[in-house]
């Protein structure tokens, strides 16, 4: 346990953010599920939008929200193959 009041202040700030990450992170990752469930290109944007700001909150970085929309990006394209 923290003994000087400033760590003691650092712990609670940690907890609290910890939490508002983690719930950031839940919906990321729900947003990329549903897209994935639902493959249009519509909501492509949407996870775009998402991954890009993840990475700028540091929730991910820069490199794995470029390797996901690539993926993401794939996943359509294979998709569209398959229905012409």
């Amino acid at each position: 346990m923290p003994i000087t009041s400033s760590a003691k202040k650092a712990l609670r700030q940690n907890r609290k953010i910890r939490v508002i990450n983690e719930k950031r992170k839940k919906n990321l990752k729900d947003t990329i599920k549903k897209f994935k469930k639902d493959l249009k290109s519509e909501g492509l944007s949407l996870v775009y939008q998402a991954l890009d700001k993840a990475a700028k909150m540091n929730l991910i970085k820069k490199n794995k929200a470029s390797r996901l929309k690539s993926r993401l990006s794939h996943l359509i394209a294979k998709s569209v193959k398959a229905v012409s």
